[in-house]
């Protein structure tokens, strides 16, 4: 599961891809770098045309592209500012900077689906300067060469010169650290579920003699007190999942340590269907049949025609 924009090879300093990219399976990650940054304004000789809030058009000075990564502040915004530790919502175009077709490889608002940063340290330092110079509403330019790329990637064949344009749409809200409300006592017949303190992983249990449902099934063990899930938004969840019959686990978040964070566009039908009308602070037990996950297709730990059981706690949307 993961966002619409994946991560491109050929970019091993950021997070971000061409629009038709792939998906990974985890969070955000990008490389910790060492980049100069470079004032407001810097030279780069690149203008930027259109309005924020509508795809940007870059164009390129003639000659070689630059070899120093810089920051320019488009338009300031007039929102609310930004400050390190923030995850920040932005529509992104992104080009190959290589001196002569200059191709844009992609954009947010072509697919319709704003990526989330977070203002820290696994970003380049040239970004982690320049957010901070917008507010929401603004516009910023980056320009990132290779001097952005940590010292150990260094020795892979130089990527081209990369051209950003963000469009900041806000900030993401914090997600909970735990579920809260009560319990229902609902259940799925053959499923067990064990909910120990809310900060705790829950017990999932799927050995049973029980016919896998032919349908999707969802239960909420939990009833959150926040904002209804929807269709498109962003989620933050606490996850595990095993197969059905056979108790055999083959991915948890609790044990990554971390909560995952992904668009409900980008994962299994499953979860786009199960997930959405879900209080923020609830726990949701999932049966999702193999025509809403993986059909015959076989995925680690995964056999083709499985059916899957996910305990899921939702604990942000956005």
């Amino acid at each position: 599961m993961r966002r619409a924009l994946a991560v491109l090879a050929a970019v091993p300093l950021l997070l971000f891809a061409a629009a038709c990219g792939g998906s990974d399976g985890g969070g955000n990650t990008a490389a910790t770098t060492g980049a100069t940054t470079a004032a407001a304004g810097a030279s780069s000789g690149l203008k930027v045309g259109g309005t924020v809030g509508a795809k940007p058009t870059v164009t390129f000075p003639a000659g070689q592209p630059a070899t120093k990564s810089s920051y320019e502040v488009v338009q300031p915004g007039t929102g609310a500012g930004l400050k390190a530790g923030d995850k920040v919502i932005v529509n992104l175009t992104v080009y190959d900077w290589d001196g002569k077709g200059n191709a844009a490889q992609g954009s947010t608002y072509d697919t319709k689906a704003p990526e989330t940063i977070a203002i820290d340290q696994r970003i380049p330092q040239v970004l982690q300067e320049g957010f901070t110079k917008v507010k929401h509403g603004g516009r910023l330019l980056a320009v990132l060469a290779n001097d952005s790329v940590a010292q150990q990637q260094q020795t892979q064949p130089p990527a081209p010169t990369k051209v950003f344009v963000f469009d900041v749409v806000g900030t993401a809200p914090t997600p909970l650290k735990a579920v809260s409300g009560k319990e229902t006592g609902e259940s799925i017949k053959g499923v067990k579920v064990e909910n120990p303190a809310p900060d705790k992983a829950p017990a999932l249990s799927t050995k049973t003699e029980e016919k896998a449902p032919k349908d999707l099934v969802v239960k909420t063990l939990i009833t959150g007190t926040g904002e209804k899930t929807k269709a498109g938004q962003t989620l933050t969840v606490q996850y595990t999942g095993k197969l059905w019959g056979s108790d055999k686990q083959f991915d948890s978040s609790w044990e990554r340590g971390v909560p995952a964070e992904f668009p409900l566009a980008g994962v299994i039908e499953g979860w786009q269907k199960g997930l959405v009308g879900v209080p923020v602070g609830s726990r949701v037990v999932m049966s999702i049949p193999p025509e809403m996950a993986y059909k015959g297709e076989e995925k680690p730990g995964i056999p083709a025609n499985s059916t899957l059981v996910f305990v899921v706690d939702v604990l942000g949307a956005y």
